[in-house]
């Protein structure tokens, strides 16, 4: 039993990684807000998006693994630059205000348990995490990474701390609530593009490729050593993880929901914002308030640790892929000075957001609807590269992937137009 346990997980990595960094405090505000403007009405997202979410990640992964290249270099190789060059750039603005909003995130979640200011903690977190990103190994970067998945198991807690009414719960998280309105329109579209978001390409294909540097599976041509039982692994991998992320959002959706929503509390502009209110709103037991409020914010700064390092790491593969730096976490930073380089600037500057007057959350949410527009064509490259027998041989996507794919994109390309003649149609009015 516990030797196959043992294998199991071992066996998982960049696909874990990857989707319990999507529950990044970012994340945990938007689903928070989610929860808390619309109630029950959006828990049916979290299941839905599980399988398209999944199918578009292993799409990234199964190009990643089997070309040695991330996303980045397969579209330069096979699009060009107009098209490399622009999406980009978006990736990396985008995750560099993300990056600024969950720094400000951790550190205000931080503030909760220990109150000894803001300041403190924004530069100790963003220290830690450069340190360890550019000064410690891929293999032992990629295990605390992968142990920092353990504080995912917050948010599902705390909705077992809190009376439910399941028969509500159950219902709404399998019955779709839809409207036609911009405000839903708005929060579902950055809902989709909060989960299935950009970065969260970038990042599984360069580590999976990481991944094979590591194991010596990369061939004198670059072209990695490739069975069917890697590529089983590889998609068992990537679909814990997305369980893992749409099981955290879902969770997430729920307290806020339950104890904000029905408390009157419609408007959530922080993660820490989230964990605050718990505090005098939960009472199913004696000091149940504040253990919520911690076990929360203790989620916060856990995924914090993690997603920060994804958020920064990918912008850098996508950068350095594009201008054909040396990278990799498996180099040293005198070997890929530019890699890390690209790392340590979107740091500083997310870092600096929180202390020039921008108010990252603001700009968080539009991000996050950016991303979800962006997302758009983006998914339609990537089908495209795996869909191509002439990059990706007999690992080709079949009937399945194209399904699940083509109805992911269908999905965030409906939302984001939904959104626009919305919002047309308010201005009209």
């Amino acid at each position: 039993m516990f030797p196959k346990l043992k294998k199991f997980f071992k066996n998982l990595g960049p696909g874990l990684i990857t989707g319990a960094a999507d529950d990044d405090p970012s994340g945990i505000a938007t689903y928070s807000q989610t929860g808390a403007q619309f109630g029950y009405g959006m828990l049916w997202t979290a299941i839905f998006m599980l399988p398209f979410q999944a199918g578009v990640q292993e799409a990234a992964a199964r190009i990643g693994a089997v070309t040695g290249r991330g996303i980045a270099a397969n579209i330069k190789q096979i699009f060009g630059k107009k098209i490399l060059y622009p999406v980009v750039f978006l990736l990396v603005v985008a995750n560099t205000i993300n990056i600024g909003a969950d720094i400000g995130a951790m550190a205000a979640a931080a503030d909760l348990i220990f109150p000894i200011g803001f300041i403190p903690f924004a530069l100790v977190f963003t220290s830690i995490i450069l340190l360890l990103e550019i000064f410690t190994s891929y293999k032992v970067y990629s295990k605390i990474l992968k142990w920092s998945v353990v504080t995912l198991l917050a948010y599902p807690v705390t909705v077992f701390m809190i009376n439910q009414p399941w028969k509500t719960v159950l219902a709404a998280t399998f019955i779709p609530h839809l409207e036609f309105s911009f405000q839903f329109l708005f929060i579902i579209t950055g809902v989709l593009g909060t989960t299935i978001s950009p970065y969260m390409f970038f990042w599984q294909a360069s580590t999976e490729v990481e991944e094979e540097k590591q194991a010596g599976f990369l061939k004198y041509d670059g072209r990695p050593w490739m069975n069917n039982q890697f590529m089983r692994n590889l998609r068992l991998d990537n679909f814990v993880g997305m369980l893992s992320s749409e099981i955290g959002t879902w969770a997430i959706i729920l307290v806020a929901a339950t104890v904000l929503n029905s408390h009157g509390i419609t408007d959530i502009k922080t993660a820490a914002d989230a964990a605050r209110a718990l505090e005098p709103l939960v009472n199913t037991f004696p000091n149940a308030g504040y253990l919520a409020k911690a076990i929360f914010a203790v989620g916060i700064m856990g995924l914090g640790f993690l997603s920060i390092p994804v958020l920064a790491g990918s912008a850098a593969y996508a950068v350095a892929e594009t201008f054909n730096f040396k990278e990799g976490l498996n180099l040293k930073f005198k070997k890929a000075p530019g890699f890390y380089g690209i790392i340590i600037v979107s740091m500083l500057i997310g870092l600096l957001i929180n202390f020039i007057g921008v108010d990252p959350t603001k700009a968080l949410v539009y991000t996050a609807v950016i991303n979800g527009v962006v997302a758009v064509p983006l998914i339609f490259v990537i089908a495209k590269i795996a869909n191509d027998g002439s990059v990706l041989g007999q690992y080709k996507s079949g009937k399945l992937s194209n399904f699940l794919i083509g109805i992911a994109f269908t999905g965030l390309a409906l939302a984001a137009l939904g959104m626009l003649l919305s919002l047309a149609l308010s201005f009209r009015a």
